[in-house]
């Protein structure tokens, strides 16, 4: 089928080069000449393992193509994807002037029959407003159809090309046929593409992303309660997520959640709720909690330092939200390091794909950046661990134990286990488990 993807973000991106990757010819458009620069020249502006080498092989096959001409892309295509940025704005709600401003773009150049798919996260409703807005301009026939994703940062290849499931929202028997027959490729296992109308789908996207971050944020609550009685969460979330009516998914306490969807669709539901007068009363604790947690990490290094922390230095590992990726919005590490500079610190970090992100976004958020893991350490008064990417994992504990002023480590991911901490001689704090004191 021949395709376009308007917007060559994250999802666009992933989008059009795993659509590429089926056989399909895709054409993707973006209005950035610094991002079109980039891809062709055979570079991706964005982290995500096993992206690079599809993206090559469809190019080379000449499958994926990179414009910023939007008509040569509509007159090309018999779908097309607006896979757009849709930024919270100061009341949570999403702001939709870049795909609606598309949309109206789009309209002016049809000439026959066309499927336009939200791709984008977009609240309930857009789909019929961007049906209007094309209608305003067009009498050329036209479908409208939502299609939210469900990818993973760090997984996305994986979650487009083996999805659990498609969720399409159409009234349209002419667009489901087409949507049905693009995504057949990707179900073959026999997991389901789920036909519904546009405002469920659009729900659905919603839902699922605050109930995953619901469930991250009740595991942290739990965490809390735990450091307090005398448990272990680790051991907690075994007991719990071995049920399966719960699941073992998205059940690791940490210092909260962060990254591009989970913030700001959780606002964004919220939003919704409070606009058709209804309190969505646990999404109000969501949000709270979350913030509440990003500063766990920054009350334990004070029961350690002190309450003024001037003249100290610690050593981050960790600055992206997650690890496999270099995406650093909302990221909780922004948060923490904010807090500590407020309190007088000195911050060397280390992380292996979001340091250039941090520089380019942040250039004025005063902390030193390391060249590696261990050289981050030097002169530190203590260690931090944001961010869980598995070369942390593997860190020897004796070499950094050495390397620190004071052998005192705060473990925001759980990344090591109490008792080797402990064996290597450190005070170590972690989440939801009892400090331990090997010094």
């Amino acid at each position: 089928m021949n395709i376009s993807v308007i917007g060559t973000g994250y999802v666009g991106l992933v989008t059009g080069v795993c659509f590429a990757e089926s056989g399909n010819n895709v054409i993707c458009v973006d209005n950035d000449p610094e991002k079109l620069r980039i891809l062709h020249s055979g570079d991706i502006p964005i982290y995500e393992p096993g992206l690079k080498p599809l993206f090559d092989r469809n190019v080379k096959e000449g499958r994926l193509h990179f414009t910023n001409d939007l008509k040569h892309a509509v007159d090309n295509s018999d779908i097309i994807f607006l896979a757009l940025p849709t930024p919270p704005m100061e009341d949570g709600s999403a702001d939709l002037k870049y795909v609606l401003g598309v949309a109206s773009d789009i309209a002016g150049l049809l000439t026959d029959y066309r499927v336009l798919v939200n791709k984008s996260t977009v609240p309930v409703g857009t789909a019929d407003k961007v049906r209007e807005a094309v209608a305003a301009k067009t009498q050329v026939p036209f479908d409208v159809v939502s299609n939210p994703e469900f990818l993973r940062e760090g997984w996305a290849v994986e979650d487009f090309m083996k999805p659990d499931r498609v969720v399409v929202g159409t009234r349209s028997d002419r667009a489901r046929q087409m949507m049905d027959q693009l995504y057949k490729p990707f179900v073959r296992s026999g997991n389901p593409v789920i036909f519904m109308d546009e405002r469920s789908s659009e729900m659905t996207k919603y839902a699922a992303n605050s109930f995953l971050a619901t469930k991250i944020t009740f595991m942290n609550e739990v965490a809390n309660l735990c450091e307090r009685v005398g448990a272990n969460v680790d051991l907690v979330r075994k007991g719990i997520g071995t049920d399966t009516r719960i699941g073992n998914r998205f059940l690791f306490a940490g210092v909260g959640y962060g990254g591009s969807c989970f913030p700001k669709d959780v606002q964004a539901l919220h939003f919704t709720a409070n606009e058709y007068g209804y309190r969505f009363q646990i999404l109000d604790a969501v949000m709270e909690v979350n913030e509440r947690q990003k500063s766990v990490i920054v009350q334990k290094i004070q029961q350690v330092f002190g309450k003024d922390l001037k003249g100290k230095k610690f050593a981050m590992w960790g600055l992206a939200f997650k690890p496999n990726t270099d995406d650093i919005r909302e990221a909780p590490a922004l948060v923490i390091i904010n807090a500590l500079k407020e309190l007088g610190a000195e911050i060397t970090a280390f992380d292996p794909e979001a340091m250039a992100a941090v520089k380019k976004y942040y250039p004025n958020l005063g902390i030193t950046y390391a060249d590696s893991m261990m050289s981050a350490l030097d002169g530190a008064d203590a260690l931090l661990v944001v961010t869980e990417w598995n070369e942390f994992r593997g860190a020897d504990l004796q070499q950094v134990k050495a390397k620190l002023k004071t052998p005192v480590l705060f473990d925001g991911r759980n990344v090591f286990e109490p008792e080797e901490a402990q064996q290597a001689g450190f005070l170590y704090y972690s989440i939801g488990r009892l400090p331990v004191d090997g010094r």
